[in-house]
């Protein structure tokens, strides 16, 4: 060993109780509940650090195990500075091709099937010759459907079957027509000599179940194993990591059931939490302090998951008091974008710096109102959910050019920045962001990253040169580390996962958001849950949480929290009274009597049962074409010195929005419209409606 590598006693002395008792676990099996924020990453680094230290691991012979290339590459710069720098560090994914690259020719002969970069072309040529007319959203939604069918080892002929009982559905197509689609696809692939990503699983799969040499010569090269992220380990990716095992336990599993957020795409938690059972003596170990957040934080994330059916560790705050968490009720999105704006500003002037901000949210449509709302401030922001950082065209392409630029001779350390501001400038870069969104935006944001990288290496670096920048950016190349551009991130919360950031912002916590409409069954409302709880962990000090009673400005204020936020956020104006008096047992009957349309109810006001539907549910209309009549009614009102329900009440206008008639008859069945009206208005609103 040498002497600027740690010792075995350095590398356990760095570590606390429990992150020591998983690095002192060297023999497996050995299972570890890691709550976010407790340091899973430095624990299994360190394990893997300390059995090659000690030598009972050899590192050529350990494969670690991830889920996206930036945790592999991160875990290798960790392995790396720690001593164990032989040690394969790889996503599922990247372990299989290479293994099927290799013996395929010796098992098969020839190459490997070509490996295809997106599944929609060839679902697209099989949508056709099954008759189907479909569009991109519909070929996506079938690549996903496929995806998770092959991860799931759901056979096509098998799909009409277990479709139902596993709460599948490509909206628009039945089970059966999306098996066709699959076959054919499946049927195409083997024509044209491709596969796709899950091909790749598959296929290593084969190779070592049915070539016992294929089978010894892995097992032979890998004796110890670590899973990072085990609760969105998949069926096909636990039947591979089983056939490299070969009936050995010399594994060791990390993850946290709380934050299984991608069972849609085939993630089984069950993997994780039933660990023990499928390998006896099992040394089973709990990761609870939490290094990232403040005491505020972690109280509102452990509270949220007090109750739920999928509870990780109860996670102990080690940081110092912070901010209390921001409750924020907005009367519309637009009033919610505005005022998470002028927050992020307060926190830039208060000194947080804009790369550690995020703004979180469910869906991607939701990015629009606080992109706009941050770019009327001037305060830069970057969308996140892109291709890979090194993997685009313009950074690829800005690569080449300083690489270029570093050969043509040398310039003082300080000269970095603007050596590489002047040769981003020649590929059209500027430090102002182009408006909109689009490949445009894309690309400045790219090249903004490259931007702030530079800035910091020259920072950090006393005697940093664009040379010594550019092998920077080849190493982070070769690992996945991509840099963050000095901006304010906008992101699902998906796209939040494994992410974290000074101050954090969780929006559009309303109900019919989260929980999305379509989580439908108690085991969709759970994750809907468990991805809350991902982005309340996101954040190291402040937290903000926040909803909006309506969608647009004047618009009525129909929305309600989000139950997730139940007896953790302060009371609302908008709350409604729980219980009744003892005298209102008619009216309690007469409630009763009635119920909602759409989740099926008691409805409690007589606002709730004119309409139909009680106020906790999403509104069943189109709320931009009830704006729109909203708008056309204010105008006649004004127009007719009139008070605005004289001319339609709201409930009038909400059936309208709903049921959508398309003639004067159609018109007149609606409650609130009669001949005079009719006569009135009819030829305006049937304008509108069409």
């Amino acid at each position: 060993m040498t002497a600027d590598l740690p010792s075995p006693d350095q590398l356990l002395s760095a570590l606390d109780p429990e992150q020591r008792a998983v690095a002192e676990a060297l023999r497996g099996p050995v299972r570890v509940l890691a709550g976010a924020g407790t340091g899973k990453t430095r624990a299994i680094t360190h394990r893997i650090a300390y059995g090659v230290a000690s030598g009972v691991y050899k590192p050529t012979e350990v494969l670690a195990v991830t889920f996206t290339t930036r945790a592999a590459g991160e875990m290798r710069g960790r392995l790396r500075g720690l001593g164990a720098a032989g040690v394969q560090a790889r996503t599922f994914h990247s372990a299989a091709l290479r293994q099927v690259r290799f013996f395929w020719p010796k098992v098969y002969g020839g190459a490997p099937p070509q490996l295809i970069e997106s599944k929609i072309p060839i679902v697209a040529v099989a949508a056709r010759r099954n008759r189907l007319q479909v569009d991109q959203a519909r070929l996506r939604d079938l690549a996903a459907e496929i995806e998770w069918a092959k991860v799931s080892n759901v056979l096509p002929d098998d799909y009409p079957r277990l479709a139902g009982t596993r709460h599948r559905e490509v909206t628009g197509l039945d089970a059966p027509t999306v098996a066709r689609v699959f076959a054919t696809y499946e049927e195409l692939k083997r024509e044209q000599g491709r596969m796709d990503m899950e091909d790749v699983l598959l296929c290593a799969a084969a190779l070592l179940a049915e070539d016992e040499r294929v089978a010894a010569e892995v097992r032979r090269q890998y004796k110890w194993f670590v899973v990072d992220e085990f609760q969105d380990v998949s069926p096909i990716q636990s039947a591979l990591l089983e056939l490299w095992l070969g009936g050995r336990h010399e594994i060791c599993v990390v993850g946290d059931p709380t934050q299984t957020i991608y069972s849609f795409a085939g993630a089984r938690a069950s993997y994780l939490t039933d660990f023990a059972a499928s390998h006896p003596g099992t040394t089973s170990i709990e990761l609870v302090r939490n290094y990232r957040s403040t005491p505020q934080v972690i109280a509102t994330a452990n509270a949220l998951t007090r109750g739920s059916s999928t509870r990780g560790v109860e996670l102990r705050p080690q940081h110092e008091s912070g901010p209390e968490v921001a409750w924020h009720e907005l009367p519309d999105e637009v009033a919610e974008g505005e005022a998470v704006a002028a927050e992020v500003l307060r926190l830039q002037r208060a000194g947080v710096p804009l790369r550690e901000i995020a703004v979180l949210f469910r869906i991607n449509a939701q990015s629009e109102g606080f992109e706009e709302a941050l770019a009327a401030r001037g305060i830069p922001y970057v969308v996140r959910g892109a291709a890979r950082f090194f993997d685009r065209s313009e950074v690829r392409q800005a690569i080449a050019l300083l690489r270029a630029e570093a050969r043509a001779g040398e310039a003082p350390h300080d000269d970095v920045g603007p050596r590489v501001r002047a040769v981003l400038a020649g590929m059209g870069w500027t430090s102002e962001a182009p408006g909109g969104r689009g490949q445009a935006r894309d690309r400045w944001e790219s090249l903004m990253a490259l931007v702030s990288q530079a800035d910091d290496y020259a920072e950090a670096e006393l005697a940093g040169t664009l040379e010594g920048f550019v092998a920077e950016l080849d190493r982070r190349a070769h690992e996945q580390h991509a840099p963050v551009a000095e901006g304010v991130t906008l992101a699902t919360l998906h796209a939040a996962k494994g992410l974290e950031w000074d101050a954090v912002f969780c929006c559009g916590l309303q109900e019919g958001t989260l929980p999305i409409t379509y989580a439908d069954t108690p085991e969709a409302v759970e994750e809907e849950r468990r991805l809350l709880y991902v982005g309340i962990t996101r954040a190291r000090r402040h937290l903000w949480l926040s909803w909006s009673l309506a969608r647009s400005p004047g618009g009525q204020a129909r929305r309600r929290p989000s139950r997730f936020l139940d007896g953790l956020r302060p009371a609302s104006a908008t709350d409604r009274p729980a219980g009744g008096s003892a005298g209102s047992s008619r009216r309690s009957r007469s409630r009763r009597a009635a119920v909602c349309k759409l989740c099926r109810r008691p409805l409690a006001t007589s606002g709730e049962r004119n309409r139909g539907y009680c106020q906790d549910c999403p509104v069943p209309y189109d709320e931009s074409l009830f704006d729109a009549l909203k708008s056309w009614r204010k105008e006649r009102a004004e127009a007719e010195s009139v008070p605005a329900y004289v001319v339609f009440s709201d409930a009038t206008l909400e059936a309208l929005a709903e049921v959508r008639p398309t003639d004067r008859d159609a018109l007149l069945r609606i409650n609130g419209i009669g001949p005079s009206k009719l006569e009135k208005y009819a030829d305006d609103v049937l304008a509108i409606l069409a």
